[in-house]
């Protein structure tokens, strides 16, 4: 059984095999509490690790690599709140937060265990499968209860939640060097380092020399002959690895640029 319910803004995930290690953009603060099995979690170049029992926050505007284990003989299962931008900002407005101060925060925040945190999380369990959906309005005072209880148990989490600011102009050359493997969008880059997509493009041709897509395939196909050829990597993991999508393209690209084709440097 593989399943992935969600009630508007509550996210609850089974599964009883190994899931197949992912990519996801967190646009929305997440507060996610693992029930069962081990996730990591892998941010730039930081890795984090959970476990049944843990509680965390996922900060917005990030991209992540995860991978889910189930318990042996038994199933991952994780619900996940999502404290999306229109509710913090209506919460900010009714009880008049406002960011004090820039908090240094990891963007993946392990949070303590407490008796709020069970009693709340016990309070949607009734609502975690499909017979019992929870309607718009109740799924608000939800993630409404959910910020009260973070803010009650880390108040400093206040100059997190409430802030609105977009991305600021950052280091491109740091951070796509951290980050070329996660196949998303150019559009997506340009946004998560501070840019239009034109500025992006323009700021990227003076650091690197050369256009984007051509950088980011040349960098995943060195990542990936390394992985076949140093690593032992099977081709089916490598190219996943190295931030391809599409199989096809990968080993056309792969040989067009190596004379060989993945397969064969796989099997000298």
């Amino acid at each position: 059984m593989d399943s992935i319910s969600k009630n508007i803004n509550i996210l609850h995930s089974c599964y009883d095999s190994k899931y197949r290690e992912g990519e996801q953009f967190i646009a929305d603060h997440v507060f996610t509490y693992l029930i069962s099995g081990r996730s990591e979690n892998v941010i730039g170049d930081e890795r984090y690790e959970f476990n049944a029992g843990d509680y965390k926050l996922s900060r917005r505007n990030q991209l992540t690599r995860f991978t889910k284990y189930p318990p042996s003989g038994g199933i991952y299962e994780s619900v996940s709140i999502v404290l999306d931008q229109e509710s913090l900002r209506s919460i900010a407005n009714e009880y008049d937060f406002k960011v004090q101060v820039a908090v240094d925060f990891p963007r993946t925040i392990r949070l303590d265990n407490n008796l709020l945190f069970e009693n709340y999380m016990n309070s949607i369990r009734p609502y975690l499968n499909d017979r019992n959906k929870l309607n718009k309005i109740f799924s608000s005072l939800k993630v409404k209860e959910a910020v009260m209880i973070l803010l009650e148990t880390n108040p400093l989490l206040k100059d997190v939640l409430f802030d609105f600011a977009e991305p600021g102009k950052i280091d491109l050359e740091a951070y796509m060097s951290k980050h070329y493997r996660y196949n998303v969008d150019l559009d997506r880059f340009a946004y998560l380092t501070g840019r239009s997509l034109a500025t992006f493009k323009r700021d990227f041709a003076k650091v690197f020399h050369t256009s984007p897509n051509r950088w980011l395939q040349q960098k995943r196909l060195a990542d990936a002959h390394y992985l076949i050829s140093q690593k032992g990597y099977r081709i089916s993991d490598a190219y996943i690895e190295a931030g391809f999508k599409d199989f096809s393209h990968f080993s056309y690209a792969f040989k067009k640029a190596y004379g060989i084709s993945p397969s064969k440097l796989g099997s000298l």
